[in-house]
């Protein structure tokens, strides 16, 4: 039988740690928010790259690429980097880098020890990470799970007993699901669950609504035991708002755009006669 809905609530994320050496770290800002991570001699740093903000001289920068990242073709077709950048303290002095979110999200520090030692996350959710930490974006071979956009082919996962950062857009919440307890959710708005949750994808609506676009028409049905983390705000969400209003603007705002429109029809027409008069000729 399902647990009541009510019985594990929603709560602001925490940050927990049973590790024994604490690393320290500060996150700073609101919004758009960065991760400052102190460094020891011959310690290092896995960033996404272009997301350093700023480090101390002592600190080597360097990209290489990830060998065991299973998608990494996949990556390079859909115009994804496939090398990561490895921030490498080489002084026998103490150090610091700046970690910055790529976009106007908020800055989760996830202890995978926690988690069973795996987490699995929305694509681009993982920010950096320190230690034993391993970040493979594979394809879903699930039809099921196969979605319109290229994102809906890739599934990252993070796994080891290190200290990762992913990112969240918005305000971040987390719900703790006990056994058999199910949460309906927006595919969008996950950030990352544990692997212990069961996750279905539901279309609300036909096909054609889903591959054409829409909002809210695709939702991930959650099935405890587990941790989720939500997003208020989902880049993706924010960045076709954006789009939206930059590309469909108002006739008000903007009186010549049916004047435009019908020049440009207008103009097809006449190259589309002077075509076929010309072919007749």
């Amino acid at each position: 039988m399902a647990a009541p809905f009510f019985s594990t609530p929603f709560q602001p994320f925490v940050y927990q740690s049973q590790q024994e050496n604490v690393i320290p770290f500060q996150i700073l800002g609101g919004e758009a928010q960065i991760v400052q991570i102190m460094l020891k001699p011959q310690e290092k740093v896995i960033a996404k790259p272009g997301t350093m903000c700023y480090m101390s001289g002592s600190v080597q920068m360097e990209h290489v690429y990830v060998p065991e990242n299973e998608a990494g073709i996949w990556q390079w077709l859909f115009g994804k980097s496939v090398t990561s950048t490895v921030l490498l303290n080489s002084s026998p002095n103490d150090g610091f880098v700046g970690v910055a979110a790529p976009s106007l999200a908020r800055i989760l520090p996830i202890d995978l020890a926690m988690f069973g030692g795996e987490l699995l996350c929305q694509p681009d959710a993982f920010l950096c990470s320190i230690n034993d930490v391993k970040v493979s974006n594979t394809v879903d071979q699930r039809a099921r799970n196969i979605v319109a956009g290229v994102e809906g082919f890739l599934r990252q996962k993070l796994s080891g007993q290190g200290l990762a950062f992913i990112i969240g857009g918005g305000s971040v919440v987390q719900k703790n699901l006990e056994v058999g307890e199910v949460l309906s959710v927006d595919m969008s708005s996950i950030v990352a669950v544990s692997a212990t949750i069961n996750v279905q994808v539901k279309y609300n609506g036909p096909m054609r609504r889903v591959v054409f676009g829409g909002e809210n028409l695709i939702t991930a049905v959650l099935t405890g035991p587990g941790i989720v983390f939500i997003q208020s705000m989902p880049f993706q969400r924010l960045s076709q708002r954006i789009a939206r209003a930059v590309t469909s603007p108002n006739v008000r705002d903007n009186p010549k755009f049916f004047v435009q429109i019908a020049i440009f029809f207008f103009l097809a027409y006449v190259v589309v006669v002077s075509s076929i008069i010309l072919t007749d000729i």
